[in-house]
C-alpha cells in the first residue's frame, strides 16, 4: 500500500500528464497556477462541474491530484517546505498540508476545494504568488 506522500507526488504527476493532454502546461512554476484557475473557470459553474465536463467524472481524485500539484509547487518554490501527512489517518487525505521553513501552514487540497466552490473569486494564482512573495523574502513579510 502506498503512502500518502506517495499518492501526492503520484496525483501530482497525473495532473501535469493530464493538462499536457488538453494543451495546457503545468510546469512547477506558480504562474501555472494561472492554468489552473482557468481550468475550473472552463470546468465548473457555481461550485459544480459543468454537465459532462472533466471534472463530473472524477471531482474527488482530480480535486485531491489538483491540491497535490498546488502543494508540491509551493515546496518547489520556496526553501524548507514539507509535507505534512498521516498515514495512520488514510481518509483525512484532503488535510494534508505543507509546511514552510518560517513555520507557516497551507492546506493545500482545501484551497482547491474552496476555488472549486467559490470560483475565481479563490483565485490560486494569487493565493500561491502571495505566500510564495512573503515565504521567500527576507523578513517573511509581503
Amino acid at each position: 500500500m502506498a503512502t500518502l506522500l506517495e499518492d501526492i507526488q503520484k496525483g501530482s504527476d497525473w495532473m501535469v500528464k493530464g493538462f499536457e493532454e488538453l494543451g495546457k502546461k503545468l510546469d512547477y512554476t506558480i504562474e501555472s497556477f494561472k492554468e489552473i484557475d482557468l481550468f475550473f473557470d472552463e470546468q465548473s459553474s457555481n461550485g459544480k462541474p459543468i454537465e459532462n465536463s472533466i471534472l463530473s467524472t472524477n471531482l474527488g481524485g482530480i480535486i485531491f491530484s489538483l491540491g497535490a500539484y498546488v502543494g508540491e509547487t509551493m515546496i518547489k518554490n520556496s526553501t524548507g517546505a514539507q509535507w505534512i501527512t498521516d498515514d495512520k489517518n488514510p481518509g483525512d487525505d484532503m488535510n494534508s498540508s505543507v509546511q514552510f521553513e518560517s513555520g507557516t501552514l497551507i492546506w493545500p487540497m482545501q484551497k482547491v476545494i474552496k476555488r472549486f466552490e467559490l470560483g475565481s473569486q479563490d483565485s490560486i494564482y494569487f493565493y500561491g504568488s502571495q505566500i510564495i512573495m512573503r515565504e521567500n523574502s527576507p523578513d517573511n513579510t509581503v
